[in-house]
């Protein structure tokens, strides 16, 4: 049986951009099991009394229905390096449970992080997607293995345009920026281009 996770912002006890995350999971829910009933997020999601104004991440994990609901205080992920992995079967176009395949990476890697290419084209990295600045514009890959929800928003904001990018094309660019449900344009560090390999 598959299972799912959806990550959520939490600022000020709130959940940022909860209608898309709920459209997102039912979607999911419909693609592998059918014809169900949609589930009201805002129903189920239930705020610990030890939550303060922080930032927190709230983890559902579902299949045909909600199975956890859990929120850790979120704490930014420091990128020093990132490695070059290729993977040309690697598929997470649905945010599955199991990320196994990732893990495997991530165990024997020599850098903070890791960014996937797939059929020679820049794609993610093993928890977001990636944006590159050249020094007048901002540039997502068009080849990307999972299409996140701040991406999208970024994308019809105009704020980023979508290019295919191969590793070559890297040293064209100034720096990056990881981008996902907890991380957005503007709070997302900078990370050097140099400093991918």
């Amino acid at each position: 049986m598959f299972r799912f996770i959806e990550t959520i912002r939490v600022e000020n006890k709130k959940c940022l951009h909860l209608t898309l995350h709920e459209q997102r999971l039912n979607h999911t829910r419909r693609t592998f099991f059918g014809d169900v009933q949609d589930i009201d997020l805002k129903s189920v999601i239930n705020f610990p009394e030890s939550l303060t104004q922080s930032i927190y991440k709230c983890r559902i994990v579902y299949g045909l229905n909600i199975e956890s609901i859990t929120f850790d205080f979120y704490v930014i992920k420091n990128i020093h390096s990132l490695k070059l992995i290729t993977d040309d079967t690697i598929d997470y176009s649905f945010k599955f449970e199991d990320r196994s395949r990732f893990n495997q990476y991530l165990t024997y890697k020599s850098a903070d992080e890791i960014l996937i290419i797939k059929n020679g084209f820049v794609t993610d990295t093993s928890f977001s997607n990636i944006v590159f600045f050249d020094g007048i514009k901002w540039i997502t890959p068009s080849t990307y293995l999972l299409n996140g929800m701040q991406r999208q928003q970024l994308l019809q904001q105009g704020a980023m345009i979508e290019e295919e990018i191969k590793p070559s094309d890297l040293k064209y660019f100034r720096f990056a920026k990881l981008i996902n449900a907890m991380l957005d344009l503007d709070t997302s560090p900078s990370i050097d281009i140099h400093i991918i390999k």
